[in-house]
């Protein structure tokens, strides 16, 4: 059984590392995102008080955001562990998710957050463009579309969403400095957390994860 924590600010690469480790430990990634996701089309009860929320262009509160993750962690498929991307976001979060799991007599088995400076953050993330129509994401420097300003898939016109700007992009990260970033001084006193350098090529940064783990875990096959 592995439980694990993804850290790291918003272009930090989460997402793709977590998708990789999920895949190499054979646990569910739960994203925050995709678990509100789940809740809402299964009809429960929380997911339907978050929905209304969102209808109404509030935030959801932590006691809904923490009963929606508590019933993710009870499903099967969480039994032989887990990893979550994007929660917990404060020490609050992370105080209740200590209780979710004593309750099933688990703990979390390391805490995986990435280092990649600001620069390196404004840059990746100021430079993306979306496709409204099919959810492709494109990079002006990195990933290009072939035709300037256009997916490349039914070529409509590419936008850049309003907080992957500059001085917006500055602001998240300020905002995360000031909440998520805290949970590095939660977790550090129990010797959980791995901080790694997440500059580099997906294959490189996956390899610095592993070997962050290598002493204390027997990994599975690598991805092809």
């Amino acid at each position: 059984m592995l439980n694990l924590i993804f850290l790291g600010p918003p272009g930090a690469g989460k997402g793709t590392q977590a998708q990789r480790l999920a895949r190499r430990f054979a646990i569910p990634q739960l994203s925050t995102g995709d678990i509100l996701r789940r809740a809402v089309a299964d009809r429960m009860p929380l997911g339907k008080q978050a929905n209304a929320l969102m209808d109404a262009g509030k935030l959801v509160p932590d006691e809904v955001v923490n009963g929606i993750v508590d019933e993710a962690l009870a499903r099967p498929e969480a039994e032989r562990g887990f990893l979550l991307d994007g929660f917990p976001r404060t020490v609050a979060q992370a105080t209740a998710l200590d209780e979710m799991l004593a309750r099933r007599g688990r703990k979390i088995d390391y805490v995986l957050n990435l280092d990649v400076p600001t620069d390196v953050l404004v840059d990746r993330l100021s430079g993306r463009l979306n496709c409204p129509k099919d959810g492709s994401v494109y990079h002006l420097r990195t990933n290009p579309p072939k035709r300037p300003g256009l997916c490349d898939r039914d070529d409509t016109p590419l936008v850049q969403r309003p907080d992957d700007k500059p001085e917006a992009v500055r602001r998240r990260l300020a905002e995360y400095e000031n909440k998520t970033a805290l949970l590095t001084d939660y977790y550090k006193p129990r010797g959980v957390l791995r901080t790694i350098e997440g500059v580099g090529t997906p294959d490189e940064v996956e390899g610095r994860i592993v070997s962050s783990l290598r002493d204390n875990l027997t990994t599975g096959p690598a991805n092809p």
